[in-house]
Formats: C-alpha cells, sequence, structure tokens
C-alpha cells in the first residue's frame, strides 16, 4: 500500500467510489453530445491506464463511478478523465476556469458487502434524484451494461454478478429493486450520502 497524490491511499486491486462534481455545483453535462464525450474518455483513459469499471452513473452536475484499479494509481486515472473532458467542455461552450469542483472525492471499498451496496447506491442514484422511475429506464448509468447479456463494454460486470447465482442478471436487478423498495436504511453505512 502507498500514497497516491494528497495522502491518498492506493494499492494494486484497490477499488473505490469516486465523486466528481460540477464547479459550484452547476451543470456539467448540457446535452447527451456531452455525455457521450465524457464516456468516450473514461473509454480512451482505460486503454491507456487500463482499470475496471464495475458502475458508473452520469447525473446532470455530478459523476458516480466505481473504479478497481489494476497497475496505475487512482489519481493519474481521474486526472486524465477530467482533464480531458474540462478541455472539451470549455471548448465547446466557450467557458474558461474550472469545470470540475476542486478534487475528486473518493471512498475506499473495503469488503464485498460495501462493493454490493455502493453498485445499487449508484445506479439508484437516477431514482432518487427523480429523474427514472426504475433504474434500467435510466441511460446514462451502468445498468444497461447488466442487461446486455455479455456484449463488449467499458463495464466490467463479471465481479458483481460473481456473488449471485444463476439467473445471474435477474437475481441482481432483484437485489436492486428488492433494496430499492426497502425501507431500512442502506447496509454500508461508509456510502457518503448528500450526493444525488
Amino acid at each position: 500500500m502507498r500514497l497516491s497524490g494528497r495522502n491518498r491511499v492506493w494499492f494494486k486491486g484497490a477499488q473505490f467510489h469516486v465523486i466528481s462534481r460540477g464547479i459550484r455545483r452547476t451543470i456539467l453535462f448540457h446535452s447527451d453530445e456531452d455525455r457521450e464525450m465524457y464516456l468516450d474518455f473514461v473509454k480512451m483513459v482505460q486503454q491507456r491506464y487500463p482499470f475496471n469499471l464495475h458502475s458508473y452513473c452520469i447525473m446532470p452536475n455530478h459523476v458516480h463511478l466505481q473504479i478497481e484499479t489494476i497497475e496505475h494509481p487512482l489519481s493519474k486515472i481521474m486526472q486524465a478523465i477530467n482533464a480531458g473532458y474540462a478541455r472539451y467542455f470549455n471548448k465547446k461552450h466557450r467557458h474558461s476556469g474550472y469545470v470540475f469542483e476542486r478534487r475528486y472525492k473518493s471512498f475506499l471499498v473495503t469488503n464485498p458487502r460495501y462493493e454490493l451496496e455502493l453498485s445499487r447506491y449508484i445506479h439508484l442514484n437516477p431514482i432518487r434524484a427523480g429523474l427514472a422511475e426504475q433504474p434500467e429506464e435510466y441511460r446514462w448509468s451502468s445498468i444497461k451494461a447488466y442487461c446486455r447479456n455479455g456484449k463488449p463494454t467499458i463495464v466490467t460486470t463479471s465481479k458483481l454478478l460473481s456473488h449471485f447465482p444463476p439467473p445471474q442478471t435477474e437475481n441482481y436487478l432483484s437485489y436492486l429493486n428488492l433494496k430499492r423498495n426497502s425501507k431500512t436504511p442502506s447496509l454500508e453505512t461508509n456510502i457518503p450520502t448528500g450526493y444525488n
């Protein structure tokens, strides 16, 4: 284990909940083109600095990523993604200055329970924000990767699905809906709230 960036813990195989928010909570994505471009940057950086992306959700003014590092520290990955998108955003929208609020936030995923709860938290973000009624309805999250039956994508689904018996996809989606309809609090209190 070693420190990366401003005393950020990093080690090979570390998994993180990453949150990037627009400066002063302003809109980061004005159009589907902006959202597609952000995902293009994620894909390009994934090819340059390989990492596993287990889930993501693009919201109007922030992004959630569930990233598992391989050989490169999270700081290098996120710097490349956010810097690339910021250059694109400033050029397209004739904006100058910062695009993202300070540095991204990252939280180390410490156990399988947290790993599953985090994926649920990310995929249900649009529901809590009133942008969709079902996780599968929201176009700008990784939920579609879990419904494609193994088609190529930037998302690695095998790790999360491995927690469920066959049929894995159906059971994972049932888990999301069960948790969504539950009145009980989250199982993992380490997941930060207030980022809907």
